[in-house]
């Protein structure tokens, strides 16, 4: 009989890549920021950040985002109006 070691059990695991691991946002109704970055917009907007910067290139967007240093910046007020939510 074979006996598993933590060390034998640990290279059966599959670990998931960091890009590949989602991150966490907070819902947007309690979003404390007035922007969020393009990753977090595109996080509600349940689409591909790459996405939004396509749609910003392009000037196909419903929200206009400012920008900060060359990046992206979605007003969370606009993503609650696009979305239905309240404020």
């Amino acid at each position: 009989m074979k006996v598993a070691t933590i060390q034998h059990l640990n290279q059966d695991v599959k670990t998931v890549p960091k890009e590949k691991q989602q991150k966490l946002y907070p819902p947007l109704e309690s979003e404390t920021r007035s922007v969020v970055p393009t990753d977090a917009a595109a996080f509600y907007l349940n689409r591909k950040p790459q996405t939004l910067r396509a749609w910003y290139c392009y000037g196909h967007i419903l929200i206009r985002p400012i920008k900060i240093n060359g990046r992206l910046a979605w007003p969370v007020a606009d993503l609650r109006k696009l979305l239905g939510g309240a404020k």
